[in-house]
């Protein structure tokens, strides 16, 4: 597995206002509903942090708060994060890959499925209340297994293809919203905290879409420069993910209060060939 750098070989969509800074961030939360009061506990702000969602291996000393696969089983002891590809298919051939999914479940174009080129990933079709239900339901399978494994919180990935030209503007934020919100009251019911990853556009509609912290890749890339706007919604309850040195020196600037790591592109296992992890 690759990182899950979003692509922005497409124009962002625009227009989208990111909310005011929160006040002091709580490490717990109770979320009231009828006939439930499940209880989430947030990572811990600026802990030492560590992206293995490239493979598991035994975490650093001093690290307090782990990102791992699904298919993976939390750290004994830390703040485990458990990662989910929510809004694609793992690629063909792989669990979870397009060959696993009803075809009518899948984006397609001229026939054939819509792929991300830059991860082999077939785009989910988010695009009707019915299809956003049956794909929930199937991804709401590997939340459960988050939570019957025993992590903490949940990452949901690709958020952002609604940004891709790869879609031609056929996912649209609206889209993706709705849908979120069909996983994370599944995770909260669950017991799990639930990561915004990437996706500063919405950032801002983070609270209605029950997003309760942010894992950010490259919002200290030159190109971006986003780490503050994930810290306007978000407070202190942020996780930043770099890949460049430059990228690194700019989120850095934010080290005193969120957690900052560099991490290698293929997110290796430590020991692996091109592993790489740096803090500030």
């Amino acid at each position: 597995m690759r990182s899950r750098r979003r692509s922005r070989t497409g124009a962002i969509v625009a227009g989208l206002a990111v909310a005011t800074t929160l006040g002091a961030a709580a490490t717990a939360l109770d979320l009231t509903r009828a006939g439930a009061n499940p209880t989430f506990t947030l990572p811990p702000v600026n802990a030492p942090f560590d992206y293995q969602i490239g493979g598991a291996y035994t975490p650093p000393s001093g690290v307090k708060v782990v990102s791992r696969d699904v298919k993976a089983s939390p750290a004994s002891g830390l703040y485990n994060i458990c990662y989910v590809n929510a809004f694609q298919t793992q690629q063909e051939g792989d669990a979870g890959g397009p060959q696993e999914w009803d075809s009518d479940l899948l984006l397609t174009d001229d026939g054939g499925p819509v792929v991300d080129p830059d991860w082999d990933e077939v785009i989910l079709d988010i695009t009707t209340d019915a299809k956003r239900q049956r794909i929930a339901d199937k991804i709401n399978g590997y939340i459960d297994q988050c939570a019957s494994k025993g992590f903490d919180a949940v990452e949901l990935d690709n958020y952002d293809t609604f940004t891709r030209d790869v879609v031609n503007g056929r996912i649209t934020a609206d889209h993706a919203q709705s849908y979120i919100r069909l996983l994370s009251q599944h995770a909260h019911a669950k017991g799990l905290a639930v990561g915004q990853k990437n996706t500063v556009e919405l950032a801002g509609d983070r609270k209605a879409n029950g997003l309760d912290f942010a894992i950010a890749e490259e919002c200290g890339d030159p190109r971006w420069n986003e780490c503050a706007e994930y810290l306007s919604a978000f407070g202190d309850n942020a996780i930043f993910i770099e890949y460049t040195s430059a990228g690194m020196k700019n989120a850095c600037v934010y080290g005193d209060r969120v957690s900052v790591i560099r991490r290698d592109v293929d997110v290796s296992p430590a020991g692996s060939s091109g592993y790489v992890r740096e803090t500030c």
